[in-house]
């Protein structure tokens, strides 16, 4: 039977620095990153929830929001698998796809509008509602919670404290794909493919706006901790993803 501590390795939970130059010993990378395409990352499609969970979110998220989740799985592998290579022998990645489909669940036009809660908590509940309990088979406990933490968290960036090493993988590729975030993570060649694969069709726009939407209806948002204006015009401005928009 597996230890309570190997299951919380399986799903991420693992305390790690909250700032990721901590994380990174205020270095480019741990390990030079070298070319890994979409095909040479697996992902669960054998795992009956994970393939739910994709059609779910595809029914339910903007083409491009959708793109977007798919490129931060796939962005995540690659730092997964390159950064942290005893964490990359250990974590489901049935538990980092799920988080990543429905880490911007929250952003849909319904879901915005459904609840006075910031997009990334109230998509954190749905998340922990629809794979712990709506979908069969349901997830065990550690992975369902392991999905919801990190999802309400992956927009909580700063310099002090801890996160879920899931969190933080998780947070790691959505700032690196929406704005360009620690560019040396990430091979310039993955880079390429990832966006070939799953276009961004404007996602800077596009995500700029939902961001400019949720302050509007929602003027004590999380997203304004990023900075109201700041937040928003970093990912309009993404240089490192402009060719690819």
């Amino acid at each position: 039977m597996a230890s309570a501590k190997d299951i919380d390795t399986v799903h991420g939970w693992t305390a790690i620095a909250r700032d990721p130059q901590v994380v990174l010993s205020g270095k480019a990378f741990l390990y030079e990153p070298t070319p890994l395409l979409v095909k040479d990352i697996a992902f669960p499609d054998d795992d009956a929830l994970v393939t739910q969970v994709r059609d779910y979110a595809k029914a339910r998220l903007a083409p491009q929001t959708f793109n977007h989740s798919m490129r931060v799985y796939y962005f995540a592998s690659a730092i997964l698998q390159q950064q942290f290579p005893a964490e990359a022998a250990t974590l489901s990645r049935a538990t980092l796809a799920l988080t990543a489909l429905l880490h911007d669940i929250g952003t849909t036009h319904d879901h915005l509008r459904a609840t006075r809660l910031s997009f990334e908590f109230f998509g954190g509940y749905l998340a922990l509602d629809l794979v712990g309990k709506q979908l069969t088979p349901a997830a065990p406990q550690a992975q369902a919670e392991a999905v919801a933490e990190a999802i309400i968290r992956h927009q909580d960036l700063g310099t002090t404290g801890t996160i879920t090493f899931l969190g933080q993988l998780i947070q790691l590729a959505t700032i690196y794909d929406n704005m360009g975030g620690n560019p040396g993570l990430v091979h310039a060649d993955t880079k390429v493919d990832v966006n070939k694969q799953f276009p961004r069709n404007s996602w800077s726009s596009c995500f700029a706006k939902t961001i400019r939407e949720e302050n509007g209806l929602k003027p004590w948002a999380h997203t304004t901790a990023l900075g109201e204006e700041d937040f928003p015009e970093g990912v309009l401005h993404n240089k490192l993803m402009a060719e690819f928009d």
